[in-house]
């Protein structure tokens, strides 16, 4: 089995949906933004060795549709051969990608590849278009259709959560986050839009 390493890892910055700076740049564009800063930093590696790349997208549709993968490979400037496809495991959409580019290196299906995700929450907010559930399965089985949110709750309940720690935890984890980012530990991995 081959070894898998990571070379590059970066992203772009999170705006705020649907009012934030980044409101009007489109998904695909987020996605070759990251990429072209991705290959910036392996400058030895020619984007013709890209053997694969797969991004994850919750909702693959409207300025994400179309296989958004294969869009952000064209826009970020590779060759028009280097394949692409866009997963969706909704929330785990990019962490699916990096596991199948990983499987594929680790089976010796290829030796490069770009895996990440893109999303646009204010270009393709999750209720923005129409929700037409199957009727069998909203009879049968409506979970099949359960949200994050309706998922934290089923989690409170089996676990005994508070509001109070919940809301605790969120405020940490902000905390936390905005002190990383004053004290500049994301300075390396952001790249510019």
């Amino acid at each position: 089995m081959q070894a898998v390493y990571v070379v590059a890892a970066v992203r772009t910055a999170i705006g705020k949906a649907p009012r934030g700076s980044l409101r009007n740049t489109r998904p695909d564009d987020l996605a070759a933004f990251a990429i072209q800063g991705a290959l910036k930093r392996v400058p030895h590696l020619e984007p013709k060795q890209i053997e694969d790349v797969v991004l994850g997208c919750a909702v693959p549709e409207a300025e994400q549709g179309m296989n958004v993968a294969r869009i952000a490979v064209l826009r970020a400037g590779l060759p028009v051969d280097v394949p692409a496809a866009t997963v969706n495991r909704m929330c785990a959409s990019g962490l699916e990608a990096i596991a199948i580019i990983a499987q594929r290196i680790m089976t010796e299906q290829i030796d490069v590849g770009i895996a990440g995700g893109t999303e646009s929450m204010s270009m393709v907010p999750m209720e923005g278009h129409v929700f037409r559930p199957n009727p069998y399965l909203t009879q049968h089985y409506p979970d099949a259709y359960l949200g994050m949110g309706m998922t934290t709750e089923n989690l409170v309940v089996e676990h005994g959560i508070t509001r109070e720690e919940a809301d605790q935890f969120a405020l940490e984890s902000h905390q936390k986050a905005l002190r990383a980012q004053a004290e500049g530990a994301f300075d390396g991995e952001i790249v510019p839009v």
